[in-house]
């Protein structure tokens, strides 16, 4: 009987979550994992407890869970440290928000990443150039984008850790006319601000679940301007902007286990864009998913290897200097897109002596997969390297 309520309990939750991906289909993806990560987490009642058959049967409590599955709340998995601290305690470089600290601890942290755009795309296949002109007067050819984050965190308490980065941006896209002629646009300075908390609700073995409202504060500029053939001192297009102009909500989950040498883990997450900007538009909303695996030879090392993939959507409006029949990244209905990444990674840890707590990391990542509303820039590569000093 308790398997049947178990069955009920699950199905009455998959049909509330899909009510609301019917009613946000932006967000689609992001709550489609939760609920997928939520109904294989049922399978270990241990970990997490799941509602009874009398609390789904209740309509009010329906409405609560849709309510609530909108909350920037994250749920971590983590692998415990019990036996000291190891390399594979974090999840990769990449991966953030994944981990919490003990009362009075600190976390410093810096990544730095570069990405390589070129080339444009619609759909799954590739553009020239006059392809490209046939619609614009103007298409980029390639981008560099170098991004600086700075990362902080500290533990008030053992059930809550505060969480903060800021990132430093600096972008350079390349652009050809119709009549072939070249020239670059930069822009680069603060990026958007992102505030977080995380507090763990469960610590079991080797499993850890964590909660963490999360919310993008709109520090980056979205008013850079830089010198172009259609004349000096001009608005950028959306891509090179340095934020969204937006309070933005940013959920995630993220489940990580650990068996001996090997760990694993899973995180989904999600931006989700609230009104418009002083501009009159929005970004689109984002969301990402992104499995992993992990073998550690040793207490200071181990190895990564994840898949990512991410889907975006259009902007919502029109920034009024910008003239979308110019170039296709100032066209707000040419900037959705999914891809997918396979993304290898190592982590190195000094557990003593006078570097210890000390963790250096890197990934680098390639796209197997794009499909994008274009014509855009695909993306060529991408590399993520890190540090990070836990203090106690």
């Amino acid at each position: 009987m308790t398997s049947f309520h178990a069955i009920v309990s699950h199905t009455l939750y998959f049909n509330t979550a899909q009510r609301v991906l019917n009613r946000y289909k932006p967000t689609s993806l992001l709550l489609m994992s939760i609920t997928l990560i939520y109904m294989c987490c049922a399978c270990c009642p241990d970990w997490l407890p799941l509602p009874t058959q009398s609390a789904w049967a209740n309509p009010a409590i329906e409405t609560i869970v849709e309510d609530q599955m909108l909350s920037p709340v994250t749920l971590v998995l983590a692998s415990s440290e019990k036996d000291g601290p190891n390399a594979d305690d974090h999840a990769p470089i990449g991966v953030m928000g994944d981990h919490t600290h003990k009362k009075g601890e600190w976390m410093l942290s810096y990544r730095y990443m570069y990405m390589r755009m070129s080339g444009m795309r619609s759909g799954g296949q590739n553009l020239s150039k006059q392809q490209v002109h046939r619609d614009y007067m103007v298409t980029p050819t390639t981008m560099d984008m170098h991004m600086h984050m700075l990362g902080g965190m500290y533990s008030p308490h053992d059930k809550v850790t505060l969480m903060a980065m800021v990132p430093i941006i600096q972008q350079e896209m390349n652009h050809e006319t119709r009549m072939g002629t070249t020239f670059k646009t930069r822009s680069w300075g603060v990026g958007d601000t992102r505030l977080s908390a995380l507090i763990p609700i469960l610590q079991k073995d080797h499993h850890e679940v964590v909660v963490n409202p999360g919310i993008s504060i709109p520090t980056g500029s979205i008013n850079q301007r830089d010198n172009t053939p259609m004349g000096d001192n001009r608005k950028l297009p959306y891509p090179m902007q340095l934020g969204s102009g937006t309070y933005d909500l940013i959920p995630s989950i993220t489940y990580r286990g650990k068996h001996g040498k090997i760990g694993w883990g899973v995180q989904t997450g999600g931006t989700i864009r609230l009104g418009r900007n002083d501009e009159q538009y929005r970004l689109g909303n984002r969301a990402h998913l992104t499995p992993w695996v992990s073998y550690q030879p040793a207490k200071g090392i181990s190895t990564s290897l994840r898949l990512k993939g991410q889907t975006w959507g259009h902007v919502r409006g029109e920034d009024a200097d910008l003239n979308s029949n110019v170039v296709p990244t100032a066209n707000p209905q040419s900037l959705s897109g999914k891809r997918v990444d396979l993304i290898a990674g190592i982590n190195f840890l000094k557990p003593s002596g006078i570097f210890k707590n000390h963790r250096l990391a890197v990934e680098f990542g390639v796209p197997i997969y794009q499909n994008l509303d274009g014509p855009q820039l695909e993306t060529d590569f991408y590399v993520t390297a890190g540090w990070q000093w836990s203090v106690k």
